[in-house]
């Protein structure tokens, strides 16, 4: 049996914190389905390694911090909150140099230890909010 807590630790500190989009090809199997689609980006692995690359050109120091996990079968569930400033060009948005602080909740299926499915929650409204996209108060 996988430890799957230790492959969502993976996935967040190498990925994520650390930058190293290779690890993806670890982490998700070849058949992988995103179902938090991005526009722009495919629902699947070349997708996702795409995102996670245009995430740290935009935000370098980016930084996630799992504030719970917890395992259910062959699914692990995880609330998380990313940290980051805004140093390059994020979905057509030029970079603002804000900081930036976004929940997230993150539901992964896995099968053999790798990832196969992805649903997930990112408060992009409050992202944009703090990027000075969208005014709260229009």
């Amino acid at each position: 049996m996988f430890d799957l807590k230790a492959v969502g630790r993976r996935f967040y500190d190498e990925v994520f914190n650390s930058g190293d989009i290779g690890a993806l090809d670890d982490i998700l199997a070849e058949d992988f389905v995103e179902h938090e689609e991005v526009p722009g980006f495919s629902p699947d692995k070349a997708g996702v390694t795409d995102f996670f690359s245009m995430m740290h050109q935009a935000f370098p120091d980016i930084h996630v911090e799992v504030e719970a996990m917890a395992v259910d079968g062959d699914q692990l569930l995880t609330h998380a909150v990313t940290r980051g400033t805004h140093r390059g060009e994020f979905m057509g948005i030029p970079a603002t140099g804000r900081s930036v602080e976004v929940p997230l909740a993150d539901r992964i299926r896995f099968r053999n230890g790798r990832a196969v499915e992805h649903w997930g929650v990112t408060d992009m409204m409050a992202m944009m909010e703090q990027l000075g996209v969208i005014d709260p108060d229009d």
